[in-house]
This record gives C-alpha cells, sequence and structure tokens, in this order.
C-alpha cells in the first residue's frame, strides 16, 4: 500500500480500507461501534474520512476485525503519514475545503468552465482582479494578494514532476469577457495559447453557435486518480458551498456530461486559432 499521497487522498483511502475491512467482517456499524466501544458516529466519521483514525485507532479496528501482520503495518503507518501536512496547508485561509489536496494528487483532470479561465490557467493580473471582484472586502489589499499568491502556487502543480493532466473546456464566454480591461486579458489569452504548448494541457472552447448544450447546469471538474483503488472525485463549486460527488453512478454522470460537452467542442487546433483571433480583435477594438 503506497503511502506517498497528499494527506487528502491517504485520509479518503485509510476511510475507505477502514470501511471495506467492516463490510467484509459483516458487522454493521452500530456492532463494529459497540465491539470497540465507540459512539456510532465515530465508526461513521472514521469510515468517511471526516474524522481522521489515529495510529491507536487503526490498530483498535484491526484486532477487531482479524486484519494479518502485514495489512495492520501498511493502515497503522498511513493512519501515520495522514498527519503530514501538504503544502497547502500554509494558505489554510485560503483553502477551506478539501479540493485542492485532491487536485494535487490527480493524474487526470477534465474541467468544464463556463464563466472564467480555469484557475490552473490564470495569469497573476487575471487571478487578482477575478478575486477582487468576488470579494467583499476586495479594499483589503494584504488579504487579495495572499489569495492571489495562493493560486499562483496551485498554478505551479501543471509545470512539476509527474504533473496531472489537464483537460479543460471553456465556454467561449470565458474567452470574450474582459476581466481586468483589454490588455490583461490579451496578456490571459497568450497565456493560454502558452500553456497549451504543454504536453499534459488541451484546451477547447464550446462555441457560442452551439446553443443549448449538456454543460448548461454550470462548471464542475471531474479528478482521476494514478492507482484505481482511489475513485474518480466529481467537483461542483458554487456561492452557497462546495459540493464533492464521490458515488460512481454520480460521477459516471459528470462523465457523461463531460463527453457531451467535448462532443460539441471545437477540436484543439481550432480553439487554439478562436483564442488567438479573439485577442487579435480585443487588441485592435
Amino acid at each position: 500500500m503506497s503511502v506517498t499521497h497528499s494527506p487528502t487522498v491517504r485520509l479518503r483511502r485509510l476511510a475507505r480500507e477502514l470501511r471495506k475491512m467492516r463490510e467484509k467482517s459483516g458487522l454493521s456499524p452500530e456492532g463494529a461501534a459497540a465491539r470497540l466501544g465507540w459512539s456510532r458516529s465515530k465508526v461513521s466519521r472514521v469510515e468517511t474520512g471526516r474524522t481522521r483514525a489515529s495510529p491507536s485507532d487503526v490498530t483498535q479496528v484491526c484486532d477487531l476485525y482479524g486484519a494479518d501482520s502485514a495489512v495492520r503495518a501498511a493502515l497503522v503507518q498511513l493512519a501515520k503519514d495522514v498527519q503530514q501536512r501538504g503544502w497547502w496547508t500554509a494558505y489554510a485561509d485560503v483553502f477551506t475545503g478539501s479540493y485542492i489536496g485532491l487536485e494535487d494528487e490527480a493524474a487526470h483532470i477534465h474541467q468544464w468552465e463556463v464563466q472564467l479561465i480555469p484557475g490552473l490557467l490564470q495569469t497573476e493580473d487575471y487571478a487578482r482582479a477575478v478575486i477582487s471582484a468576488g470579494r467583499p472586502d476586495a479594499c483589503d489589499v494584504e488579504d487579495v494578494h495572499r489569495r492571489v499568491m495562493a493560486r499562483m502556487a496551485r498554478r505551479t502543480l501543471l509545470s512539476r514532476p509527474n504533473a496531472p493532466e489537464l483537460y479543460a473546456v471553456l465556454d467561449e464566454g470565458a474567452l470574450r469577457r474582459p476581466i481586468g480591461g483589454t490588455d490583461l486579458m490579451c496578456d490571459q489569452l497568450e497565456a493560454l495559447l502558452v500553456s497549451a504548448r504543454r504536453s499534459n494541457v488541451t484546451i477547447r472552447i464550446l462555441p457560442y453557435s452551439i446553443g443549448a448544450h449538456a454543460g448548461m447546469e454550470g462548471a464542475f471538474s471531474i479528478l482521476s486518480f494514478s492507482e484505481e483503488v482511489d475513485p474518480d472525485v466529481a467537483y461542483v463549486e458554487g456561492t452557497a458551498g462546495d459540493v464533492y460527488v464521490e458515488g460512481s453512478e454520480q460521477v459516471d454522470r459528470y462523465k457523461v456530461a463531460f463527453a457531451r460537452i467535448c462532443d460539441a467542442a471545437l477540436p484543439p487546433s481550432e480553439s487554439l486559432r478562436l483564442i488567438a483571433e479573439t485577442k487579435e480583435r480585443m487588441a485592435h477594438d
């Protein structure tokens, strides 16, 4: 069992392994709680990753379920490694959910974006304009700057060793909305063209001419991981809160929607041509 993953992914894996062991033992959550001396809610929180199981918790669970020594050692080590900090914890005030930890470990990121250039592809100036516009405390220059720096740190994901593959589909409106002014937006579009030269980045555009399409309900991302034991996750960000979808049937619905969006989008070469033409038109208007 590998333990070289981000804390967030380790926690998901540990929770999943503990749940599978209980199910294999034939014990219900209530039965396991009674045998462990835990509350029913603690069993639920541990098995869903909402509560971090300590190494002693894991040892206790392995004793109950009769795990062999190899499994016990691997799970206890995993519980210890969950306590390690990811780089994003230095920005805990900015990254409040678990998405960044999952994104940091993903092997493939499929993203549909309606309103904006995706965060992983934003320039510093574009990010500052977006963050300033979306926050009521935008007058707090230090707060905005910190959030911009956090986003720039996140963006390095695409250039590091073993970087994930990003497959981004953008609505044409994301190209044409002059966020921050014409000059800033031209720089952002040029940055998109540069990013698309990376072997691990694909950018496609869904043109206005398509009309109604499968992505009209809003933006979403699908994260896939290199090891099959880590199931795919769909993520939807909203003003009312972030939604993580992990059930296979629900994730499959997002995969189907993304495939339909791709079917309607321009091919990569035509998409890049549209980005370049949009940039030139903006520059001369």
